[in-house]
């Protein structure tokens, strides 16, 4: 189902991607709306599922996650593999993302974990327990230059009078 944004609504997520913690008054002075009527916008933007949820960015190494491997898994399904398999990689805590992807392998992950031995561990205690999975290559990561989740919103189309 695609959902139609317009120009107002493409302002209000470009505004709430930088800062999502900025205030509804805030948001309306910005866009020159009322307050109220800023406020229906957004709760429908979260009713569609255009805003899928609020984040904290945190740090990882602060958490002590500061090995992020990337894992591309090839599984005996081949590119008709079920999605049983992408759940269980889901269900692991560690794993942020899941890929179905097309190509040699089957799917994608992104995992973080404090370090090499714990990755390690990982992998033996959960990947390796999930049936169907014929090989696995993982990449790790030595440094990362950037690392973001906006998205690039629409400008607005101005409108000629």
């Amino acid at each position: 189902m695609d959902v139609v944004l317009d120009n107002i609504d493409l302002q209000i997520l470009n505004l709430m991607q930088s800062n999502a913690r900025i205030s509804n008054s805030d948001l309306a002075k910005e866009i020159n709306m009322a307050p109220s009527a800023v406020l229906e916008r957004v709760k429908k933007l979260e009713q569609k599922k255009v805003i899928k949820q609020y984040n904290a960015a945190i740090d990882p190494a602060s958490v002590q996650q500061k090995l992020l491997a990337f894992i591309f898994i090839k599984s005996k399904e081949g590119f008709t593999c079920c999605s049983d398999i992408a759940q269980q990689l889901a269900n692991i805590p560690e794993v942020q993302e899941v890929h179905h992807i097309a190509g040699e392998d089957c799917f994608l992950i992104k995992i973080r974990t404090a370090d090499s031995a714990s990755l390690m561990a990982l992998m033996r205690n959960s990947l390796q327990k999930i049936p169907n999975i014929l090989s696995t290559k993982t990449t790790i990561v030595l440094e990362t230059v950037k690392e973001q989740q906006q998205l690039v919103i629409p400008k607005p189309v101005k409108a000629i009078v």
